[in-house]
């Protein structure tokens, strides 16, 4: 016959094997490894509200998983190259200098554009500190695959393991090199990947963001995810891995009954530089023209003109010596363009590059990992918030940035937040 003192000693084992149970199974009191890794996947021009009109069981299963943003903010303008570089670096286009997609610096007397090789390779064009320099710096190996700013040597670092972007490269092969990179021994391991895929923007563009091509186009990539969250399952280092699916904006509907001329409003002759691509356009007047230009351009409706110096804060954009004269937008759904050089028919389908207060314009951002809480949605942030997020899970220093890791913090489990 048993004691009560016995059976006072039963019942604290007993009490004991389920805490220990709960602990173990408890995502948020199970030990978080400390050499975690981040692999962070761009899908361009995937708009916050993809994964709704489309069926992406794997993206869902990240967010079910982890965690999902409600939207990710671009910066302004809303393109592929700013936005990109501003994930990287936690910086505004204004601070870290790639303001478009082509543009034109003074001080070196060289242009910037997309397709030019020496000029996306030139280190001397990118500000600010990436964070896989941040992470060189530190130690840290870092792999890239195709992400802005990786081909050049920025602040005379590159990372680890880069590739010269070859837009051709098979979708599935870049599955391979990700998890090829993740199986090398661990002294050559990257512990930050970058990897870049160009689309939906391609479809997103030709047949616009509600079309059937957009929702085939998007399963494809979410079965590319799914090969990889298979195969990243695969390596013993997969519980060390944070997984990020994010893009660099969004995209809207446009048509050839919504354009602005500039060409109605201003003469050529008043031009001094005229750079850009539909919807956003940078001005350089001719000295005596510069008020001509902004008078005019002021008169078309549906197209917000500034003077350089008077861009609204909100916009955090405008002192970069590469911002020219006057910028011009137009309202959502509306082109602008030459009439002397193009036709409505060009401007059907969808573009990129608004105000990125409009949702339109907002990207994806869903993660899960050992550093993210499980089953959370997040509100609204910026894309600038990236960078510090990133730093904080590879425990590493930041540099300065305009993002802020208190902005995305409630996405991390607690204990990743309490400092060793």
């Amino acid at each position: 016959m048993q004691t009560p003192k016995s059976i006072q000693i039963f019942a604290i084992l007993i009490l004991i094997v389920f805490v220990l149970i709960a602990c173990t199974s408890n995502p948020y009191v199970k030990k978080i490894p400390k050499e975690q890794y981040v692999v962070m996947l761009s899908l361009d021009g995937c708009r916050w509200d993809y994964p709704q009109m489309a069926n992406m069981p794997n993206l869902e299963a990240i967010a079910r998983e982890g965690v999902k943003l409600e939207s990710l903010q671009p910066a302004f303008p809303s393109k592929t190259f700013p936005n990109h570089y501003s994930i990287a670096t936690g910086l505004y286009p204004d601070n870290h200098g790639i303001v478009q997609n082509t543009f034109y610096d003074p001080d070196m007397d060289a242009y910037y554009k997309i397709r030019d090789r020496d000029a996306v390779e030139n280190g001397d064009f990118y500000g600010g500190e990436p964070i896989w320099v941040t992470a060189e710096k530190q130690g840290l190996k870092t792999g890239s695959f195709y992400w802005v700013g990786s081909e050049a040597p920025v602040s005379g670092t590159y990372p680890s393991r880069w590739k010269k972007y070859n837009h051709t490269f098979p979708y599935e092969a870049r599955v391979d090199s990700v998890i090829a990179w993740l199986s090398l021994p661990k002294d050559q391991r990257p512990r930050l990947i970058t990897w870049y895929y160009p689309e939906p923007d391609g479809v997103g563009h030709k047949f616009s963001p509600e079309s059937e091509e957009v929702k085939a186009k998007l399963e494809y990539l979410d079965s590319l995810i799914g090969d990889f969250r298979h195969k990243l399952a695969q390596l013993p280092i997969a519980n060390q891995v944070n997984v990020i699916v994010t893009s660099d904006h969004g995209m809207a509907r446009t048509s050839g009954d919504k354009i602005i001329y500039f060409d109605d409003y201003i003469q050529p002759a008043w031009i001094d530089t005229a750079l850009g691509s539909n919807p956003i356009w940078m001005f350089d007047a001719m000295p005596e023209y510069l008020d001509s230009v902004y008078l005019n351009l002021q008169r078309a409706e549906h197209l917000q003109v500034w003077k350089r110096d008077s861009i609204p804060d909100a916009l955090h954009y405008g002192s970069h010596p590469r911002v020219m004269d006057i910028v011009a937008a137009p309202d959502l759904h509306w082109s602008v363009g030459w009439r002397a050089r193009e036709y409505p028919s060009d401007y059907v389908g969808g573009t990129h590059g608004y105000d990125p207060r409009y949702k339109d314009m907002h990207a994806i951002f869903y993660a899960s990992g050992p550093a993210f809480k499980h089953g959370y949605v997040h509100p609204t942030v910026e894309n600038v918030n990236i960078y510090p997020l990133i730093a904080k899970i590879l425990n590493l220093k930041p540099a300065e940035t305009d993002g802020k890791l208190e902005n995305v913090s409630r996405m991390l489990k607690p204990k990743m937040l309490i400092d060793d």
